[in-house]
């Protein structure tokens, strides 16, 4: 099964995941939430595996610019829905490796799963 990067194109993080990924050839589907959505038993999935605090990014813009109402008393459910309607709010890039899911991008952990020579671990 080939990877899968879930991002937005024009993320800093999502560019630096995909070069680092590129530059050791490693091949990978790129998923962008601006056209292509994402659907809530994907998310519920992923929210289920990594939690729901980890996988909404309420650092952003789009959290930071939600009404107070819409920022308050979250949970699972309503975290999704948001993440739903705002794919922007979902934490990236999110690689997608099968049997488990990597969130944000962070060199060291990609060497972790890839090992040095790009092979996974």
């Amino acid at each position: 099964m080939p990877l899968t990067v879930y991002g937005i194109p024009n993320c800093d993080t999502v560019a630096k995941a995909r070069a680092w990924l590129a530059d050791r050839g490693i091949a990978y589907d790129f998923h962008d939430y601006k056209t292509q959505g994402i659907d809530a038993q994907r998310l519920g999935q992923w929210v289920e595996e990594l939690g729901w605090d980890k996988v909404l990014n309420r650092a952003g813009t789009t959290f930071r610019k939600l009404p107070e109402a819409d920022r308050t008393d979250l949970d699972a459910a309503r975290a999704i829905a948001l993440m739903v309607a705002q794919p922007s709010m979902i934490k990236r890039p999110v690689l997608d490796l099968g049997d488990r899911r990597v969130l944000g991008f962070e060199p060291e952990i990609y060497e972790a799963v890839f090992g040095g020579d790009g092979s996974r671990a």
